[in-house]
């Protein structure tokens, strides 16, 4: 039976700004960052007035490669990624967001008392998503959702979850993220993909061109539906660019059940390999 979410109270309050952390400032990464200041605009023509407070972590600098289809020019080779991105989206938008030049790491929130109340992932390794998942899930930490993206050459998910901590009590209809769902994916241990491609070339056949923007496009409408009215009946999708199909993830605990159990029996036949 698919039930409801409903926004909580804390984040319905709209004089106050919500505080967006991006970790990661490539594929994905910056296709939402170039989407959140139409989200911004919007919260604030529905009566959000703080609108949102975003925040961009990444620690790599731009290469070559990542002109290629990321939204980075031969000018910004050997910068960082979140400056060079901040600066344009606050130039352009008159804004005065944040870029946080340097990698997120499980102690990145730890003395942060008015941290983020969405944390977007936007990471490519499990080391990563399990430094996210450690961040938001201590006992004091206070960030609302989590909201992973991820993709392979043609294929991609966007799951929003609600980390358990001092935000998030358990309940039988709290959002599952998306490590508590797919336990293997913040499994360190079980071995990364192949590090980043070094030609042009290679970077296309690693990855279709427009992947990124289906995620973005679709997590940042959810998101709208979410902050406009309230309430989510799915929390995430599955995009395959092959069929062209977007399959949505609905609210429903009995899914979420079927996921885990199939992601476990998954994980343990690999790990007899």
């Amino acid at each position: 039976m698919i039930t409801e979410h409903t926004l909580p109270k804390p984040l319905c309050r709209r004089g106050q700004p919500l505080r967006v952390l991006i970790v990661g400032a490539g594929g994905n990464g910056s296709a939402i960052l170039l989407g959140l200041p139409y989200l911004h605009q919007a919260m604030k023509v529905w009566g959000h007035a703080g609108g949102l407070d975003v925040m961009l972590a990444d620690g790599d600098l731009v290469s070559e490669t990542n002109c290629v289809r990321q939204p980075f020019a031969s000018a910004d080779v050997g910068l960082n990624k979140a400056v060079v991105l901040i600066n344009r989206v606050n130039l352009f938008w008159g804004l005065g967001w944040q870029a946080h030049p340097e990698h997120f790491h499980k102690d990145s929130l730890k003395t942060n008392s008015g941290g983020p109340h969405l944390i977007i992932g936007c990471v490519d390794t499990r080391a990563a998503r399990l430094a996210i998942q450690s961040a938001v899930t201590r006992a004091n930490d206070g960030t609302n959702y989590w909201l992973d993206l991820g993709n392979n050459a043609g294929s991609g998910q966007y799951v929003l979850g609600q980390p358990l901590n001092s935000a998030n009590r358990r309940s039988s209809v709290r959002l599952r993220t998306v490590a508590e769902l797919y336990p293997e994916i913040v499994d360190a241990e079980a071995g990364e993909d192949p590090l980043p491609s070094c030609s042009a070339a290679e970077a296309l056949e690693r990855q279709e061109p427009f992947v990124n923007q289906v995620l973005a496009t679709s997590a940042l409408a959810m998101l709208a539906r979410l902050f406009r009215y309230g309430t989510l009946t799915h929390h995430g999708a599955f995009y395959n660019a092959e069929t062209g199909r977007m399959s949505a993830l609905p609210v429903d605990p009995r899914i979420w059940a079927r996921l885990r159990h199939r992601s476990r029996k998954t994980h343990r036949r690999i790990e007899s390999q």
